[in-house]
């Protein structure tokens, strides 16, 4: 299956950014899984002030990782990225329809839609 991830790490620290997409990709790959993409969308304000991992935050280092796995896989990285301290918070999607036909033409670049012609990404999904 594909997926994509959207993940929002503390601010301020790229090197914890790099860690976490890093630990992710490697877990994937560890586990018979493809990475097709990374994209670092890059510091950005939250819509809402967020509380994790007991503490207060009003940015937030987005990027986006598309990547085949199993759905346990998939799992297990919702589960370790969202008791990482250094996350804020993460949101899994399938892609497609669970098809090859409806997937075999992502090639795992993930732009950042421009405001003035089309809704962002941002503004349609809930990372919650």
């Amino acid at each position: 299956m594909l997926y994509e991830l959207v993940a929002i790490v503390r601010p301020g620290d790229l090197a914890a950014v790099k860690g976490v997409a890093r630990a992710t990709g490697s877990y994937i790959l560890n586990n018979g899984g493809v990475v097709r993409g990374i994209t670092n969308w890059g510091p950005f304000s939250l819509p809402k002030v967020v509380r994790s991992h007991q503490a207060k935050y009003t940015h937030g280092h987005y990027f986006v990782m598309q990547f085949d796995s199993s759905p346990k896989v998939q799992t297990d990285i919702r589960t370790t990225m969202k008791a990482d301290p250094r996350m804020i918070r993460c949101a899994v999607v399938k892609m497609g329809k669970g098809t090859l036909d409806s997937i075999k033409d992502i090639d795992g670049k993930v732009q950042w839609a421009d405001r003035a012609t089309s809704t962002s990404r941002r503004d349609v999904m809930d990372l919650g």
